[in-house]
């Protein structure tokens, strides 16, 4: 594992802020860590990185205690936090040169402008830091958490004021990291469809404490129970309660037909069954169910 928190525990004067969090990120993967505002996610990110004293728990940072090992350790690791923090008088390009002087590193200026392209802000290389927009401040955060190649990336908000393309750009970048250099990435984020198309697990943490971590579609499916599909029939719809092998119908609604797939199958299974009974099944789409409903899910019932 590059990220492995256990049974973290946090106390800042007489009040515990982390209670027990548990986070598993490994290599070349991408880990969302979710939460509402106040769970403990920053809490725990400062934590790992040896910033704030765990009270008890294991951290381990590729394999070494931050606590004792800070300094050295954090030169593997990039960091983009929320807010980022810049020299609005520096230009693009003097910043990152600046920034690449407090790892040991000198950078030459094509070396920078490399930097800059990777993150579509090259032609913004001689412009003063304070012109720049939200969207602007976040890719050159990103090239800055960047700068030293590190092995794990951790990113707070990193496509928030970015346009729909710009998140694509971002999201192909860090695919590539983690797919092509074999990058850890961890990922905290409130943007749920970021979270579907990048990773493939995910730690959910409420008022300081990890209530699942796993595959996405594990604990969709293990939480949820029956999965709910619309399906447009060509023909007579069944009626509600009918059922068919691992399908059951629910409801109809226009031209939809509400149905639960039983979780113990696959549902291409399920489908083979329907058609070989005569169901004329011209369109198929999940009806809720997915990451969105299993966060509402787990935060709502923790803070009712």
């Amino acid at each position: 594992m590059s990220i492995t928190i256990k049974h973290l525990k946090l106390t800042l004067g007489s009040t515990e802020i982390l209670h027990d969090v548990s986070i598993s990120v490994k290599a070349g993967e991408i880990y969302g860590l979710l939460g509402p505002n106040g769970a403990g996610k920053t809490t725990s990110i400062a934590a790992a990185l040896g910033l704030m004293p765990a009270t008890s728990g294991l951290i381990r940072i590729l394999g070494h205690d931050p606590a004792k090992e800070g300094v050295e350790l954090r030169r593997r690791v990039g960091v983009l936090p929320d807010p980022n923090g810049f020299y609005d008088w520096m230009t693009a390009s003097n910043y990152l040169s600046f920034y690449a002087g407090l790892y040991g590193a000198r950078l030459s200026l094509s070396e920078v402008q490399k930097r800059l392209a990777q993150v579509g802000l090259e032609p913004k290389l001689g412009q003063p830091i304070r012109h720049f927009s939200r969207g602007m401040r976040q890719r050159l955060g990103l090239a800055r958490a960047l700068i030293a190649d590190p092995e794990v990336l951790v990113l707070d908000e990193p496509t928030n004021g970015l346009d729909p393309r710009g998140r694509r750009e971002i999201h192909d970048i860090l695919i590539g990291l983690a797919r092509d250099r074999g990058v850890s990435i961890l990922l905290c984020t409130h943007l749920l469809d970021d979270v579907e198309r990048l990773c493939s697990r995910v730690g959910i943490i409420v008022a300081g404490r990890t209530v699942a971590e796993g595959a996405i579609a594990e604990l969709v499916r293990t939480r949820r129970g029956h999965r709910h599909f619309r399906l447009r029939l060509d023909g007579v719809s069944p009626k509600a309660g009918n059922r068919e092998g691992h399908v059951m119908v629910l409801a109809q609604e226009g031209d939809w037909t509400i149905v639960a797939v039983d979780p113990s199958v696959p549902p291409e299974a399920a489908w083979s069954e329907i058609l070989a009974a005569g169901w004329r099944v011209t369109e198929i789409a999940r009806e809720g169910g997915g990451l969105e409903d299993l966060y509402l899910d787990l935060t709502d019932r923790r803070a009712a």
